[in-house]
Parts: C-alpha cells; structure tokens; sequence
C-alpha cells in the first residue's frame, strides 16, 4: 500500500513524504490491517494534514483481492476518519486525467508527469507510492476548483465552516 504526502504552500506544490507500507512479511490479513491503521495514524501525527485523498476502489476480475483493498481502505479511513480529517475519493482514470491529461496513462507517464510537476526524481520500484503521489497531485487540482469562488479566489474550510455552521457537528 502506497502513500504520498504534497504541502502547498502559495499554489506550488512541494512533496513531503512517499513511500510503501510493506506487508510482505504480515502473516495474517488482520495484522495488514493493524499495521496499515497504526502506519497511516503515525503519518497524520507526523503530517498533520488538513485532507486525506484516496483512489476509490475499483472492479477488478479478483473479488477476493476488490475486497481485501477496500478493508485495507476502510482502515486508512478510519484511522482519518479518529483524527476528524476529510476523506475524498478518486478514480483511478480521474487521477490520470488530472495528472498526465490522459484517463488511460500508463504508470510510468503518471511518474513522469509527477517528477515535473513535483521536481523530485522518484523510484521506478515504488509504483505503488506514485500511484498515491499522483492522488495527491489530483486533489491539489480538483480542490483548487471545488473552493474557488466565481472571482477565482481560493476558498479553505475556514470559509466553508463560517458559511455552513449547520453542516459541521
């Protein structure tokens, strides 16, 4: 399981942190839980992030391996989710479109483009990291969009929770 952290910080984009949470050596698909849960809460402690992104699951041919990958996102939700930070999910193909501009890129465009946008030099083996950078990126690109005001300024939570004090608990 892949993770990747971004800070922006005046529209440039600057990454943090990306790496895999490697479970080859869990012998139980419970302790891949545990350790997926206890990894994830160390980052947001160490992080702190306002948002969580993840790439929503999608239908593969194998059922058993579609319904490990939604308990082992079940469990990075939940460990956001005990922090009281937001969740948004995004599509494979809409990750790839936000990143490369083709929602049919292969892995290695999707580094490519990641490299230039983020100007860092990243591990080909680490494809699974990328996959999460890239989420990350494609946040970045739809938030700037869903906060924006019709004058184009950029609007955070701050403004969202003054606007809808009836929606947050």
């Amino acid at each position: 399981m892949g993770y990747g952290i971004i800070r922006v910080e005046n529209g440039t984009m600057q990454m943090l942190r990306y790496g895999v949470i490697n479970l080859t050596k869990v012998s139980t698909h419970e302790l891949k839980l545990k350790k997926i849960f206890e990894r994830i809460t160390q980052l947001l402690i160490e992080f702190l992030p306002d948002e969580m992104a993840l790439e929503a699951p999608f239908y593969g041919k194998n059922v058993q391996s579609m319904l490990k990958l939604g308990r082992a996102q079940g469990v990075a939700m939940a460990a956001a989710l005990a922090r009281e930070i937001p969740i948004v999910e995004y599509s494979p193909k809409t990750v790839k479109q936000s990143v490369t501009g083709n929602g049919n890129a292969a892995k290695e465009q999707v580094a490519y483009m990641l490299e230039t946008l983020l100007k860092v030099k990243l591990e080909p083996e680490f494809f699974d990291a990328t996959d999460a950078l890239g989420v990350a990126v494609c946040h970045h690109f739809h938030e700037n969009n869903l906060h924006s005001s019709k004058t184009g300024t950029k609007k955070g939570w701050g403004a969202f929770v003054s606007e809808n004090p009836s929606r947050v608990k």
